[in-house]
């Protein structure tokens, strides 16, 4: 009953307009929330370092790099934690104090359950934006720090940096005699070999211009940073007719050619949608926009939308939390604790739905990402307006 009498306290307002009841219940929020940051995170490394054990076995790297890996994919599991643990927090700490009839006194005080329920949505949405800015400054870093660990103690014996048969198509609207644009393959660039600076045994084939197509044909070329050109070399240029004959043939040793550097920057892509932070994925998105390659395209919209979508599942899961911890119970700390698993599974399996039907286009990516938080979000206010009946 301590929480009663602090609350109705005359000097109950406390710097800023912090009430003492708002301050007992962080108080009481926390020790459950840090908890939970420690479990949820120590479960997801155990379960997400399976396949890493593996290939650390496999390959049998030393045991300080394996090390490295381990703790540069802590920030990853830590915040997808901060969600589940604000779940948990909420759930123990109402039902806490509601079998200890905290709660039942301060709502015969005339303590509207709103008013209850308000530290624990301020305290979410505190945490929201620490997850925001710990989804994009720490975890991206962390994770690309680790891949490219990994990569290179996998691959030690590889020299440098390789990539193999590099396709970058360049779509485009052209104008149709009945004045309706039609979007087609403008040009279609084509290399064998790339190592990080030389691209080999390349073939462009350029419709770019109408009534002549041209094809590009050499042994090697380079991007002139200069000069803002591709550099070709030892090739031939094969310039077609719009009646498909041969109108010209080149052969050169050298020959600068004004294409875009978008097909280098497309084969040096060495980040995946997890090593990147919002703004990084929408510059990749700027990349590959006009290859016309949909599935990444749709795969990265996605995952830029859940990365904005995650850290207010700590929003949902702190108002769900809060509002079943207020009912009427007598209920136990493990009883809380299991509530919260089974909320968790709920939401993280409507998010693999949701990301599925995102990918296969069912769902725009907006919809995909977010349905977990706007079911768990209704769900939350529909508790309330029942709860405060």
């Amino acid at each position: 009953m301590k929480i009663v009498t602090q609350y109705l306290n005359p000097l109950r307002l406390l710097t800023f307009g912090v009430s003492i009841m708002d301050r007992y219940l962080v108080t009481e929020l926390l020790a459950p929330f840090l908890f939970g940051v420690s479990l949820f995170s120590s479960i997801g490394v155990a379960i997400g370092s399976l396949e890493l054990i593996r290939k650390i076995t496999d390959a049998g790297l030393p045991l300080s790099t394996a090390m490295k890996v381990f703790l540069l994919k802590m920030p990853y599991f830590i915040a997808f934690a901060l969600p589940a643990s604000m779940l948990l927090a909420t759930l123990i700490t109402y039902i806490r104090l509601s079998s200890d009839s905290e709660l039942i006194a301060l709502r015969s005080c005339g303590v509207s359950i709103y008013r209850l329920i308000l530290p624990a949505i301020v305290m979410s949405l505190v945490v929201t934006g620490i997850t925001f800015a710990f989804n994009e400054f720490v975890v991206p870093a962390a994770n690309y720090e680790a891949s490219v660990i990994l990569d290179s103690a996998l691959n030690a014996d590889r020299k440098d940096f390789q990539e193999n048969n590099i396709i970058y198509p360049e779509f485009g609207e052209v104008d149709q005699p009945n004045g309706e644009k039609k979007e087609i393959l403008k040009r279609l660039f084509y290399a064998e070999e790339f190592n990080g600076e030389l691209m080999k045994n390349l073939t462009i084939v350029d419709r770019s211009k109408t009534g002549v197509s041209q094809i590009v044909v050499s042994e090697s070329a380079r991007w002139n940073i200069a000069e803002n050109t591709w550099d070709f070399f030892n090739g031939t240029i094969y310039v077609i007719s719009a009646d498909s004959s041969y109108r010209n043939i080149l052969r050169f040793e050298h020959h600068q050619l004004q294409l875009s550097r978008a097909p280098l920057d497309f084969a040096r892509k060495g980040r995946k949608a997890d090593d990147m932070n919002i703004v990084q994925v929408q510059e990749q998105l700027k990349l590959i926009l006009p290859s016309g390659d949909y599935k990444e395209i749709r795969k990265l919209k996605v995952r830029m939308q859940q990365k904005i979508a995650l850290p207010f599942a700590c929003l949902v899961f702190g108002l769900v939390g809060a509002v079943l911890g207020t009912k009427p119970q007598r209920t136990s700390k493990a009883t809380g604790f299991g509530i919260s698993v089974l909320i968790i599974f709920a939401y993280y399996l409507l998010r693999t739905i949701g990301d599925a039907l995102g990918l296969s286009g069912f769902l725009t990516a907006w919809m995909a990402a977010w349905l977990p938080n706007m079911f768990g979000l209704g769900t939350g206010i529909w508790l309330l307006f029942r709860i405060s009946r």
